[in-house]
């Protein structure tokens, strides 16, 4: 990759100091995440989309556009991404760990001479070895963009105490737990969609389908579906854990059906360990493969 211009550094520094100022009323652990997610929003608003995004990427990093690619790859190869894109964050979570977080919240974006269109993003996020926050996971889900905001909510993570595994055994372990608990959601899902988002979203979830504004907590996201008349059925192939424990994410593929046609699409899920040691969905976006 080419070194980026001094102008340029410039400018991040004080996109930087800017969103630093911005966040001053945040608490300190989810201030960080929610910075660098806002330097890089202005860093597109200010340069461009391409260069906020190379900003935050590195070698591991994956895009859904909308099929999973490494964004680096992607990137490099100067991809016809919008020339304007503007995001803000209006959820937020860290784990205790401090290596791992989530954020999203609606979005816009444009092609020179097409119409303005709208969305929401979501994007898993990781700590490299060097404490930059870089996107693990980032997708995006269109609609109209005529929806009411939402308000900002953020889960700043306790002091709590947790178990720091050293076995790679281990912790693989740990993350087929999460996993099997994503299989049995989608087990049940084949057999009663009613009950298997009641049984697996937590009662505040955030759930963002296409063509439809975000949808808050489960008693949406159920009146949602059975006014649409539609089934989803998830097969799933991903997963990530932070390293306290407490979240998680599975992603893979999804049918919708509905009465006259099936719909592939992705999905990706951010998990909790609840108080009662269960494992609850508390986001899930939906797109279109």
């Amino acid at each position: 990759m080419r070194k980026i211009s001094n102008i340029y550094s410039v400018v991040v520094c004080l996109l930087g100091l800017t969103s630093f100022t911005a966040q001053a009323q945040l608490p300190d652990r989810i201030g960080g995440i929610v910075s660098a997610d806002r330097s890089a929003a202005n860093i597109s608003k200010t340069l461009s989309p391409h260069q906020a995004l190379l900003s935050i990427v590195d070698k591991e990093s994956t895009l859904y556009v909308p099929s999973p690619v490494n964004a680096l790859n992607y990137l490099n190869n100067r991809p016809n991404i919008p020339d304007v894109m503007n995001w803000a964050p209006n959820f937020a979570l860290v784990s205790r760990s401090l290596d791992w977080g989530v954020t999203s919240g609606p979005m816009d974006f444009q092609k020179v001479g097409a119409v303005k269109r709208n969305g929401q993003y979501l994007t898993v996020w990781r700590r490299d070895k060097k404490g930059n926050w870089k996107i693990h996971l980032r997708a995006e889900v269109e609609n109209y963009g005529k929806g009411p905001k939402s308000d900002f909510i953020y889960h700043e993570p306790d002091d709590s105490w947790y178990l720091k595994h050293r076995s790679n055994v281990r912790l693989q372990q740990r993350e087929e737990i999460v996993m099997q608990s994503d299989e049995l959601f989608s087990t049940v899902l084949k057999a009663n969609n009613e009950e298997g988002f009641k049984e697996f979203l937590a009662d505040d979830v955030r759930y963002y389908y296409p063509w439809e504004e975000e949808m808050e907590g489960k008693k949406d996201v159920l009146a949602f579906l059975k006014k649409k008349r539609i089934e989803i059925t998830t097969e799933p192939s991903g997963v990530g854990r932070a390293y306290s424990g407490e979240y998680a994410y599975t992603s893979g593929t999804a049918t919708v059906h509905s009465k006259d046609k099936a719909v592939k699409f992705n999905y990706i899920r951010i998990w909790q360990l609840k108080d009662d040691f269960q494992w609850r969905v508390i986001l899930e976006m939906m797109f279109e493969r």
